[in-house]
């Protein structure tokens, strides 16, 4: 009878640790699950620019732009937190170029954005692409490459796509500048001076695409953070808003 009763008690005694153990189990989880869909949200929201991309210029040095829309599935796939994409033309060179940037403060998505891979999958023949380089207005030189596209038969259609990279404030024509372990970790602090923009201008002849290159690149960086994580935008959009005032 002792010891059944000394049994007894011990399962007793043994029962609340049981359900306390449980307990604990179940909360641990519940904190998980709702700290990895917050950690997913920060994670997965855009990380905004001071300057938004569609505060760029209208009017540059006899350029005129206008906005050109894409598409949802496009828009989808690039996965950016801002992006630019605008036809310009000069009226009194008959010069066309179509300027497309896209920022990411989450670097590593921007891998495999390439011209090479989104104009192939868009119907383009990749002809080649070899790596250049031009003086921008403020007589920096800037690394490139340069990207050649047809489209079959029947349309016969050709185009020449110059593409850069800025990353953290610096030109590049490299991606593996922003493809190692050190930017695989996300951007949970929400740094917009942490960062790869691509730089896309294309048209169908190369001599337009460089002299929109030259025009315009000096005034594309101003909108990102340099190293000191000023953006210089903001300066004369604030001013302009004050004159408009």
């Amino acid at each position: 009878m002792y010891l059944f009763r000394k049994a007894v008690s011990n399962k007793a005694l043994c029962r609340p640790n049981w359900v306390l153990a449980v307990t604990v189990l179940l909360m641990a989880g519940v904190v998980y699950r709702v700290t990895a869909s917050r950690m997913r949200a920060i994670v997965e929201s855009p990380i905004a620019l001071p300057v938004p991309l569609k505060a760029f210029p209208l009017t540059i040095n006899g350029w005129t732009g206008k906005d050109m829309p894409v598409t949802e599935t496009v828009e989808r796939v690039a996965d950016t937190d801002d992006f630019l994409n605008r036809l310009y033309i000069d009226n009194a060179t008959n010069q066309w170029a179509n300027v497309y940037v896209a920022y990411s403060a989450r670097p590593r998505t921007m891998l495999g954005h390439r011209p090479q891979v989104c104009y192939v999958a868009g119907g383009w023949i990749h002809d080649s692409t070899e790596r250049s380089q031009f003086i921008s207005s403020a007589d920096r030189t800037i690394p490139c490459l340069v990207h050649r596209f047809h489209k079959p038969a029947p349309q016969n259609d050709e185009i020449v796509v110059l593409n850069f990279y800025i990353v953290n404030g610096r030109f590049t024509d490299d991606e593996g500048l922003f493809a190692g372990t050190g930017w695989r970790t996300p951007n949970i602090a929400g740094d917009p001076a942490r960062y790869v923009a691509q730089v896309q201008i294309s048209s169908v002849l190369e001599n337009s695409i460089r002299t929109a290159a030259e025009d315009m690149a000096d005034l594309i960086l101003d909108f990102f953070p340099d190293k000191n994580d000023k953006v210089r935008a903001t300066e004369y959009i604030n001013a302009a808003s004050n004159i408009l005032k």
